[in-house]
């Protein structure tokens, strides 16, 4: 069934066509993937599909009854409402719900009549069968879920006004994902999360049970979720039934036929203006002359005139025009660290890290959100001091770094003024290496304030493609490039001499570039000799050990002896009050490490129970002196 259809919409923005006269339709279930390049119009079409704006012309019909969900649709909510609160607003009319109920019960208890107790209990029924099929009783268990999946639980106690704005997103598509609409608009989804909550993601929207439309320049999760391409291009659409590696190879197949079915065109267009031409040059030199001949090359002239004309498809379409300069290298020992830990206040963030990046390395660093891979990239730049061990940066390295929040601090510079501040040319030569960075023309003269991420990070990475440096330190370098930009990428970071180090969620660019992982968990950093996929594999491994071994080491603990209280005298009343109590709390943490996965939760719920075992032998020792 169509959940939506589009029909001829077109939509401008101060003269300029963004999409013109595009239909195409969604149908319940699909799994939608809406690529194109940046500024092609895809989040304008996303938001005309939300009805966050309205077409220039045409129509957009949705089935009768149909709920959407918008990624950015994020609620604003008063200073005081918590994260955990902003999420459970997904189940208000169940938690109203639930409310009537507890107030039924309530009037049920004081003894009301026969009659009144029966319609009480008639429409507690209802209500209840109402609230069950609603999933009332799931309600935690599926914010657990959500929140588990997106990594987002030391965020539930929080006000949400206080989030930052990744953080805000995070809850948004949490919110979203909980209110299950039946068509899911998601814009860049991935964005602001790491690695395990884009693999859930990926997995959660596989088994999500309405249709889901999602724009992304990430080209695995792409390949996972998707059955269905929409290519925006030129402010025209092209519908591909497969997924993303299936897009790409037909749209090259389709291209290659268009070019081919252009040139035979172009080839018949010639072949009958020449023939035109012939037929009048033979009319014209009759005596007199041959009004037939005359004829026959006008009819063959309004032939041509009314044939479709095909349209040159665009084959090599502009690019980043990515190349390192070449720099001197740096010696073998390029970034050392030996026993390094660091804290945040009473936090552990990590301990004993060892590190050991040499010359031509291709090295990730790669962990959830929050365990420390942006500060790790701060402490070996000295942006961020140690609290133990020690941080070496080997001989000759010039290090070039490109951090996540690119430029925040300018607000009046210009982008040719923000170039040349590092690089040192002339403004023709800045205007000339910045067209190869798709800045044409007056768009030199805007400012960095006013670009948005994908511009500033190809304003970037022009400046470090033009200054004297052999390693590279990325932090997240696709975010906000489209795909082709990040393709342009890996191509100039492949031919890089240099080193690099990066923390990245974009599995392909790990795949593709890096042979050397170090992966951040548990407050530990595992390394890894090989690409992502290999890390990855070799992880689940020490996982799957570690909680092995924490299950062996249950069924090791011996029985603790009962201690006979009743032989005790009364001076140790208090001593036997609180072994008991220590017995009853070591007994509810065996009951708890029977139902918990998470290895690093296992850790903590074993040292706080090897601590109460500790002061539970204390106390047998002071009982029995």
């Amino acid at each position: 069934m169509i959940v939506c259809s589009v029909n001829k919409v077109a939509k401008m923005y101060g003269g300029n066509t963004i999409i013109e006269d595009i239909s195409f339709e969604i149908k319940e279930k699909e799994r939608i993937g809406l690529v194109g390049r940046n500024g092609s119009g895809k989040t304008t079409l996303i938001r005309l599909l939300a009805g966050e704006e309205t077409p220039d012309s045409g129509k957009i019909h949705w089935k009768k009854g149909a709920a959407i969900g918008y990624l950015k649709q994020t609620p604003d909510f008063h200073d005081e409402t918590t994260t955990r609160e902003v999420l459970s607003t997904a189940f208000d009319a169940l938690l109203k719900m639930e409310g009537k109920m507890k107030q039924l019960e309530t009037d049920m208890a004081v003894e009301p009549n026969a009659d009144q107790l029966n319609k009480l209990i008639a429409e507690y029924g209802v209500l209840q069968d109402q609230y069950t099929i609603g999933g009332g009783y799931e309600i935690e268990a599926n914010i657990d879920k959500i929140v588990h999946g997106l990594n987002i639980h030391h965020l539930l106690d929080q006000p949400f006004a206080k989030l930052s704005g990744g953080e805000k997103t995070k809850v948004g598509l949490g919110l979203m994902l909980l209110t299950q609409p039946d068509l899911l608009l998601l814009d860049e989804p991935t964005n602001h999360l790491d690695l395990m909550a884009v693999e859930w993601l990926g997995n959660f929207l596989k088994e999500y049970s309405g249709t889901v439309l999602v724009i992304s320049h990430d080209r695995y999760f792409l390949d996972e979720v998707v059955n269905k391409v929409i290519d925006l291009e030129d402010g025209e659409v092209a519908t591909y039934h497969t997924n993303f590696s299936g897009f790409v190879k037909e749209k090259e197949e389709k291209l290659l036929r268009e070019f081919q079915a252009y040139e035979e065109q172009q080839k018949k267009i010639k072949k009958m203006k020449e023939a035109i031409k012939r037929l009048r040059d033979w009319a014209n030199r009759a005596t007199p002359p041959n009004a037939d001949l005359h004829r026959r090359a006008r009819n063959m002239e309004r032939a041509l005139e009314r044939m479709e004309k095909l349209r040159r498809p665009v084959l090599n379409r502009k690019k980043m025009n990515l190349e390192m300069e070449e720099s001197e290298r740096s010696g073998k020992d390029v970034i050392m660290l030996t026993d390094v830990s660091k804290w945040f206040g009473a936090k552990l963030l990590f301990e004993e890290v060892n590190m050991q990046v040499f010359y031509q390395d291709r090295a990730a660093i790669i962990g959830e959100n929050g365990t420390g891979k942006s500060t790790l990239i701060k402490m070996i730049l000295q942006q961020v001091e140690a609290d133990h061990g020690e941080i070496r940066v080997g001989s000759n390295v010039k290090i070039g770094y490109l951090s996540q929040n690119i430029f925040s601090d300018i607000e009046d510079e210009t982008v040719i003024e923000t170039f040349r501040s590092e690089v040192n040319v002339s403004e023709g030569e800045a205007r000339h290496i910045l067209a190869r960075f798709m800045f044409y023309g007056y768009a030199v003269f805007q400012k960095v304030s006013q670009l948005s991420g994908g511009e500033r990070m190809r304003l970037r990475l022009a400046q470090l493609m033009y200054q004297d440096i052999n390693v590279l330190i990325l932090d997240e370098p696709t975010n906000h490039l489209d795909i082709e930009s990040r393709e342009v990428l890996e191509e100039a970071l492949e031919d890089f001499q240099g080193t690099m180090l990066a923390v990245s969620h974009d599995r392909y660019f790990l795949n593709k570039l890096f042979d050397k992982i170090y992966w951040i968990e548990s407050r530990q950093v595992h390394h890894f000799e090989g690409d992502y996929n290999w890390a990855r594999q070799k992880m689940n491994e020490l996982r799957e050990k570690a909680i092995q071994a924490a299950e062996n080491k249950k069924k090791e603990v011996p029985s603790r002896p009962k201690i006979n209280m009743k032989n005790k005298q009364r001076t140790y009343v208090n001593l036997e009050e609180s072994l008991l109590s220590l017995e009853d709390k070591i007994t509810a943490l065996d009951e708890k490490l029977l139902e918990i996965d998470d290895l690093e939760q296992l850790q903590e719920l074993y040292r706080e129970k090897e601590e109460l075992e500790g002061k539970w032998e204390e106390l047998c020792d002071e009982i029995d002196n």
